[in-house]
């Protein structure tokens, strides 16, 4: 193979490393692409081209990580992960381990550790590196890697999500969800919640959003009771899809263009946290965005007339 070949050929495992490191689809991507250009640009043949591209990807996106740490600082309100539809990286023999990592819950847990812990965790836990491959990627030594696995899964551990392992009972109780939500039925929907569920959103400020997190199944039914019916019948429409892995939702305007993004997070056949993802600049690569402010103004117009 040539090098556009070989770098094609693992193009899905390098943008599966940077998205886990780094928590954003455009940045992985961009990622990926620098590491295009610095291989494109090696005069030398690696021994290992896997290995040459993992350490590229893997250095590159700890960069950007430790610049993007000092932005989550500042940022408004919740942040979370870019909502991403399909990984593009599968491995039979490592598909539970890619599966759990991907999880928003799993993202946001990842977020607890430094940028070389989260690098070392992701590269031996996750894809399955050995402790010397490891090592050359992050530039510290094998007893050094050591060190940081063994703190970093002491985080892990201590706030690991748990999900239901069951797609199909997943799905089936997503579809109940979205069906309740479309028809405003809040009983129905407080039927689907854990006592203790969250509902939270991430906006960064740039679109509407609820002022807090909302606590307990049915301050949270109310809340989506009374507002998604006021929204849907505004032309928008439900698109129920798997989202990092997890049952989910692409929320889209009259025109087809994606206003919101809902992930679910469900354990023992309830429903323990909605997640809503309505920042623009997290919602680009699904697609045009739909301009949320202005159908919040038509929102509000159409209840001052039924007033």
């Amino acid at each position: 193979m040539d090098k556009v070949e070989e770098f094609e050929e693992l193009r899905p495992l390098l943008f599966s490393i940077a998205y886990r490191i780094l928590g954003s689809v455009a940045e992985a991507e961009d990622a990926v692409q620098e590491t295009w250009l610095r291989f494109d640009r090696s005069e030398t043949a690696p021994d290992s081209v896997k290995a040459f591209l993992s350490t590229a990807v893997t250095r590159i996106s700890i960069d950007v990580l430790r610049s993007a740490r000092v932005r989550r600082e500042e940022y408004v309100g919740p942040w979370f992960p870019e909502p991403l539809l399909s990984d593009p990286y599968q491995d039979p023999a490592r598909s539970a381990e890619l599966a759990d990592s991907v999880s928003m819950a799993a993202l946001l847990l990842l977020e607890r550790l430094s940028p070389l812990e989260r690098a070392v965790f992701l590269l031996r836990e996750v894809f399955g590196f050995g402790y010397g491959e490891v090592a050359a990627a992050v530039g510290r030594s094998e007893a050094g890697c050591r060190q940081l696995l063994v703190r970093a899964r002491r985080h892990m551990e201590a706030g690991r999500p748990r999900f239901e392992a069951d797609r199909r009972e997943q799905r089936r109780l997503a579809a109940r969800f979205f069906g309740a939500l479309h028809d405003g039925d809040v009983d129905g929907l407080q039927d689907l919640l854990a006592a203790d569920v969250q509902l939270v959103g991430d906006s960064g400020g740039k679109a509407p959003q609820l002022p807090r997190t909302v606590v307990g199944a049915e301050k949270v039914a109310r809340v989506l009771g009374g507002f998604f019916p006021r929204v849907l019948g505004m032309g928008i429409a439900i698109e129920e899809r798997e989202i990092n892995g997890q049952p989910g939702a692409l929320f889209r305007d009259r025109d087809g263009k994606v206003l919101h993004v809902v992930v679910l997070d469900v354990l023992d056949g309830r429903i323990q946290t909605v997640r809503g993802v309505n920042n623009p600049d997290k919602l680009g690569h699904l697609g045009p965005i739909a301009d949320a402010w202005a159908l919040e103004r038509e929102a509000k117009r159409a209840r001052r007339r039924v007033r």
